[in-house]
């Protein structure tokens, strides 16, 4: 398909007109051509923005994407220009960004509906489930999350959950101008915080919960609320289209705030969508459900409480579109599983295997919770946790899985810079806390809760396999649908789903 945004131009005056808390210095005639935040994609005729940003201020690189050609600056504070190339201040240049990005690519999300889907866990389940319930409606959903963007044959690689202005408003129109007549996104703090969905109009947004993530970039957990809140309270339309977690105490401070919300719940009955009676097993979900509506019954192939609560935001977010139950139900009884998200990995050892992106302790607490409660003949959890983020969730992801598993493997997951030993070693202490350890030619005694050490995760996989028995649950924790691992500042083709049928091959070819 042809890319819009290289053949697209705009004249400033009209790019910038009538948005306020920009001051503009010099012709305003000139044609725009491309929005640029790195000076290293400018090209004749853009509009560079110099944003101070976490490790680098943009102000630094005016010089830059001058050389390269930009003829329009735009900066956050006043800056001399050469003779030609018109200044702009902005008072706010983030959200300057995302006005005039939305404006350059035809307002994409004008005129149709955009849900929001917002939390630290459940989001890109919760945006699967609503592509099938959108689907069976008759509609033609652009889904933009963690592991793509896509819109009917048309998909592509998702940098970031929630990308910066200009990627955000370019891919909503490559999705718009196939066809896309409903926007489901997730919608991350760091997007929220730094005005990347401003801009967007929201026709309903879904709040799952908040647990500690992201807490290398937010100071606290009340900082990380305070950004998921805007959605709710600066982008919503409707304040009785946002559709809120009671189970959750940050989504119950929400509900207080947002008296008309529609909430959902599995434990409280006063939800407005509320679970009457529940079955829970190997094969999915059963339910009765309690809605505004009146009641229906559901069935879906997920597993566990927090799938519940998953369907119950896909569902509540639904309803506020007006789509009928019996929709619903057929969409849910046959929705595709999600990549990455308790994906299970078939096998000869009758074993149940599965990956997850379960990387935070909440997360990872509360898949281990689900699988022990299937009563596997042993639980078998392998994971480790990302370098340059937030170590405070290391010892706590580490004493979840030695807490929920008879044997935790403790490897590798994406190091960044780090040196991966480093990381295991903040890990050790939540796990050693529950757990002996046990070396590989030792593991075959283990009477009670061990661990073992394989830093080499491809090894650590190997391993794993090597020691499952049928009726074993073998959990590959952490990274779910990339297909990536990023040592040091590159990033290598890996994907736990494609080690493990290797694994599994190798050892059915050896026996």
């Amino acid at each position: 398909m042809d890319d819009a945004g290289d053949k697209r131009t705009m004249q400033l005056a009209d790019l910038i007109a009538d948005i306020t808390g920009l001051t503009p210095s010099g012709p305003t005639t000139v044609e725009v051509c491309a929005l640029c935040v790195d000076s290293r994609q400018v090209k004749p005729g853009s509009l560079f923005f110099a944003l101070k940003g976490v490790a680098a201020d943009g102000h630094d690189f005016i010089e830059e994407a001058l050389a390269a050609g930009a003829s329009v600056i735009c900066s956050q504070r006043p800056v001399t220009l050469p003779v030609g190339v018109t200044g702009i201040v902005a008072d706010d240049g983030r959200l300057a960004l995302a006005q005039l990005a939305a404006r350059f690519f035809d307002h994409p999300t004008a005129g149709v509906p955009v849900i929001g889907v917002t939390g630290t866990n459940g989001k890109t389940t919760i945006t699967y489930l609503l592509e099938a319930i959108l689907r069976e409606a008759g509609y033609t959903p652009a889904i933009l999350g963690t592991v793509s963007y896509r819109c009917g044959d048309l998909c592509f690689a998702a940098p970031n959950t929630t990308p910066e202005p200009v990627e955000l408003q370019h891919s909503l129109r490559r999705l718009r101008d196939v066809g896309a007549d409903v926007v489901v996104m997730e919608v991350s703090s760091h997007a929220l915080d730094q005005q990347r969905v401003s801009g967007i109009n929201f026709s309903a947004a879904i709040f799952t919960n908040l647990t500690p993530e992201h807490l290398d970039y937010h100071p606290d957990m009340e900082h990380y609320f305070v950004s998921k809140r805007r959605l709710f309270a600066d982008l919503l339309c409707d304040p009785t289209h946002a559709i809120l977690n009671l189970d959750d105490p940050f989504g119950a401070r929400l509900a207080e705030e947002f008296p008309t919300a529609l909430t959902f719940s599995v434990e409280k009955k006063e939800a407005a969508l509320a679970v009457q009676s529940v079955s829970m097993g190997l094969e999915g979900i059963s339910a009765q459900l309690a809605t505004p509506q009146g009641e229906f019954s559901l069935t879906a192939p997920l597993l566990g409480r927090f799938n519940l609560e998953n369907l119950l935001g896909a569902c509540g977010a639904a309803l506020t579109l007006g789509i009928a139950q019996n929709v619903l139900v057929q969409a849910l009884a046959t929705a595709p599983p999600v990549p990455g998200r308790l994906e299970r990995i078939e096998n000869d050892l009758s074993a149940l295997v599965l990956v997850d992106y379960a990387h935070t302790g909440d997360a990872l607490e509360k898949a281990l919770e689900t699988l022990t409660a299937l009563q596997p003949k042993r639980v078998i959890t392998l994971f480790g946790c990302g370098g340059d983020r937030d170590r405070g969730k290391r010892q706590v992801m580490g004493s979840v899985a030695a807490r929920h598993s008879d044997l935790t493997i403790v490897t590798s997951d994406n190091p960044r810079s780090e040196d991966p030993e480093t990381i295991i070693a903040d890990i050790l202490p939540g796990v050693s806390s529950h757990a002996v350890l046990l070396s590989a030619d030792t593991v075959g005694e283990a009477t009670a809760k061990s661990y073992l050490v394989c830093s080499d995760r491809r090894a650590a996989i190997d391993l794993a396999v090597s020691l499952l028995c049928a009726g074993d649950l073998l959990l590959v924790a952490g990274k779910g649908h990339e297909d990536y691992q990023i040592i040091g500042k590159k990033r290598f083709h890996f994907d736990d789903r494609e080690e493990l049928r290797r694994a599994l091959a190798t050892r059915k070819g050896a026996a």
